[in-house]
């Protein structure tokens, strides 16, 4: 997997463990001489100088003069993250876009949410875009990846969470009591939550919008809900 840009680069060489995951560090002479500190001795064998056009024909974003080929994103299993103590899961019904997905995760951790769960078909992944997008913070989060949203719903209600779910006709989700342990679903940028997933909430909650306006984008109102549960726990 090829990530790049200065800050994705300053995030996985400051990591002992996402450096062993390098596999090559592509880079042009300016940004080595500017940025030669950010290399320790242990990771310069992996350097390969190439020249900017040369970069610019590795990746389709704006690279910085950096581009790092990583192994794989790999993703927490569901079983070991129950095994973990986690109070508040972020749960994804298939959002596509891939910079919704980066901001997200982005909001996700600095919300201090314990997880993010998306589904396996019909989900963007986690990709070159989506690393960019979090800036490096899809590595502070557990994201789990499961094949059917629906039965995961359920088995975290057995462990003792509440489900809300976020829609265009359910109750103000200023007046809602967050307490206790809260799985928060997001549903698609176009058809919302999906029926079923709908029908296995506890909770149906709104953010109240002008008419105006037809709904928000994804990751403004995962960035919402996520702060107000943030501030109902104060």
């Amino acid at each position: 997997m090829l990530v790049y840009g200065k800050n994705i680069a300053e995030r996985i060489l400051s990591d002992k463990e996402l450096v062993k995951k390098i596999k090559f560090i592509y880079t042009d002479e300016v940004f080595l001489q500017k940025n030669g500190n950010l290399f320790l001795e242990n990771v310069k064998s992996k350097i390969k100088i190439k020249r900017n056009y040369e970069l610019d024909n590795l990746v389709n974003g704006v690279h910085q003069g950096i581009i790092i080929d990583m192994e794989d994103y790999q993703y927490t299993s569901f079983s070991s993250l129950l095994e973990k103590d986690v109070n508040s899961i972020l749960i994804l019904d298939h959002i596509l876009d891939p910079h919704n997905l980066g901001a997200i995760i982005r909001t996700a951790v600095a919300s201090d949410f314990d997880a993010i769960i998306i589904p396996n078909d019909r989900q963007v992944l986690v990709n070159p875009t989506v690393i960019k997008t979090s800036v490096g913070a899809v590595f502070d989060i557990d994201i789990v990846l499961v094949t059917n949203l629906n039965s995961t719903i359920k088995t975290l209600k057995d462990k003792g969470f509440w489900v809300y779910g976020t829609v265009m006709n359910g109750e103000d989700y200023t007046k809602v009591d967050y307490s206790g342990k809260v799985a928060l679903i997001i549903g698609n940028e176009e058809k919302g939550i999906s029926k079923l997933v709908k029908e296995s909430c506890d909770f149906l909650v709104t953010i109240p919008i002008s008419s105006k306006i037809d709904s928000l984008n994804a990751s403004v109102a995962a960035g919402i809900l996520m702060y107000e549960i943030v501030r109902n726990r104060k």
